[in-house]
């Protein structure tokens, strides 16, 4: 084929991708940290041009290339509504829910970053291997322990749920955990998701288990390996204040539920 006929033919192919692109859509650059076991020794950064609009977000730029230029490209998702928590990954250094960032929060003028939240057992591409923090979770006994059969439901005062209502909000997304420091260095530290959890039965009133709990977390690897950060905090996609439910749960190691 000629120099010109394949000009003509790239011409043609470019005028039918802008005649068939949304209105307002433009292309941005997803770098994208991939780790393929069966290929890679080391992961390594792929890049990938995407078409999407400003109000897309991560999740939709993912799923486009996956459908569209790389079926390999592997992570998590569930119900794309921020509420599974399954999609939790580092966006341009900051551990974010890929369904809750939107394309224009970001800067679309420039690269944007993605790769697989850290501390965690690296499985393949955006996937971690969340067994290490499901154990520190189950370990502090996340469930209502009380005595007892009660004829009816067990009753409680507004005020008394508005004291552990910010720590029901957890999501289990492991975004606050895995943006820790400590968590990073230390395998053996609960973490901030699993101390938020503690938090939300030791100040249940309706809970007979504060003490067990607290003795659990006080623990070497407990609340007072938290070094408070805050990046756990800046890191809840939820907005739930990780930082002082941990400084809380340390008060009531040393005095006791109030």
């Amino acid at each position: 084929m000629s120099t010109i006929t394949v000009e003509a033919a790239q011409g043609s192919a470019l005028e039918s991708e802008m005649e068939e692109a949304p209105p307002g859509s433009f292309v941005v650059t997803l770098i994208i940290r991939r780790f393929i076991p069966e290929l890679d020794e080391e992961p390594r950064w792929q890049d990938f041009d995407v078409r999407v609009l400003p109000t897309d977000r991560i999740l939709d730029a993912l799923h486009k290339i996956k459908w569209e230029q790389d079926g390999s490209l592997t992570f998590r998702r569930s119900c794309a509504h921020g509420i599974c928590g399954s999609d939790a990954m580092r966006i341009n250094g900051r551990n974010r829910l890929a369904c809750k960032t939107l394309i224009k929060d970001l800067d679309p003028s420039q690269p944007i970053y993605v790769e697989a939240i850290k501390g965690l057992p690296l499985e393949k591409d955006l996937i971690v291997d969340m067994e290490p923090f499901f154990e520190s979770y189950r370990q502090i006994q996340p469930f209502l322990q009380a005595s007892g059969s009660p004829v009816r439901e067990r009753t409680q005062t507004v005020a008394a749920r508005e004291r552990f209502d910010d720590t029901t909000k957890c999501i289990l997304c492991a975004a606050c955990t895995s943006s820790c420091p400590v968590f990073w260095t230390d395998g053996q530290y609960f973490g901030p998701a699993a101390i938020v959890n503690a938090h939300r039965f030791i100040f249940d009133d309706r809970d007979e288990a504060a003490q067990v709990r607290l003795d659990i977390l006080n623990d070497k690897e407990g609340v007072w390996r938290c070094r408070t950060t805050f990046n756990c905090s800046e890191a809840c996609p939820r907005g739930i204040e990780v930082t002082k439910a941990i400084a809380e749960v340390k008060q009531a190691v040393l005095r006791g539920r109030p």
